[in-house]
């Protein structure tokens, strides 16, 4: 896969758990979206596909695509 495609799972992921997060979702059903992120990145990062750096811009700009989303519906 390429790095895009690697990255666009990712923001997928994080999108699971932050509307696991705000959905009020069982707390079993949160960690198992948490879990899942958490493991890709470290992935990612292990791999060399992406610097640590990178990643929490990544996870920054999805968490406000997402809050703005939230407030705009």
């Amino acid at each position: 896969m390429a790095k895009n495609e690697l990255l666009t799972v990712l923001r997928g992921l994080l999108d699971d758990v932050l509307r696991a997060r705000f959905g009020g979702v069982a707390y079993a059903r949160l960690a198992r979206a948490h879990g899942y992120a958490d493991g890709y990145m470290r992935a990612l990062l292990d791999a060399g596909v992406v610097e640590k750096q990178a990643l929490f811009e990544l996870v920054s700009d999805q968490r406000r695509r997402f809050l703005e989303k939230q407030q705009a519906a």
